[in-house]
Parts: C-alpha cells; sequence; structure tokens
C-alpha cells in the first residue's frame, strides 16, 4: 500500500475512534459497491445515519479538505449512499458529513467534523 492509503486507512480509523467516543455506532467501513466507496458508515445517537467523507490533508494544503468534495465527488457519494440503504434495508434518517483530519508536523492527527456537509 502507498504512504498515502496507509495514511488515508490511519485518518478514517482515528476518525471512526473519534465517532465512538461521542457516541455513535459503526455500520461500515470503506463499503464499496459500483458507484464508488463509503468512507464510514455510522449511526449517531438519535438514530440518524451518517455518511462520513474522510479526508486528510497536511497543515500546508492549498484548499480546506472539504472543498475537495466536490459536486461530482458528492454525486457519488449520494448514489454509493442510495445502495448502501437499499442493500441494508434501512429506514432511518440520512446526512453526509465531512471529517477533515489534519497531519500535525508531529505526526499527530487533528479531526474536524462538520455534520451535515453537503445535502
Amino acid at each position: 500500500m502507498s504512504g498515502a492509503g496507509a495514511a488515508g486507512l490511519r485518518g478514517e480509523a482515528e476518525v471512526a475512534k473519534y465517532l465512538r467516543k461521542k457516541g455513535y455506532t459503526l455500520l461500515a467501513s470503506r463499503w464499496r459497491c459500483r458507484f464508488g466507496e463509503l468512507d464510514l458508515v455510522a449511526k449517531d445517537k438519535r438514530g440518524m445515519v451518517c455518511f462520513v467523507e474522510v479526508k486528510l490533508r497536511s497543515n500546508d494544503s492549498i484548499a480546506l479538505p472539504r472543498e475537495f468534495v466536490d459536486s461530482r465527488k458528492q454525486a457519488r457519494l449520494r448514489a454509493a449512499a442510495a445502495a448502501y440503504i437499499s442493500t441494508h434495508e434501512l429506514d432511518a434518517p440520512a446526512r453526509f458529513d465531512v471529517a477533515e483530519v489534519y497531519a500535525e508536523n508531529d505526526g499527530s492527527l487533528h479531526i474536524e467534523y462538520l455534520e451535515a456537509a453537503f445535502e
């Protein structure tokens, strides 16, 4: 696996840990279908299904991580989420969140979590 791939997995693992601490239940990680991949799928304390896109960037990145979730990416995530809901026969409200993971110079990670980042 490439260095970027390993870093991405580490970022997803840290976000999963962050969500569990916040009381979320993790339903899936790296779920794939013909439309793409869902990084994390979780359920919050109120029963809302959260499709979480994890974006890892260094602090010197030219843009905010959320800016890389453009309209094309959002459309793919919506299609993958619909497939997930259908496959798992879920009947619950859902939203799309973005977890911005910043790699600090000392190797630590900092998470900024954006609920309902897009519709």
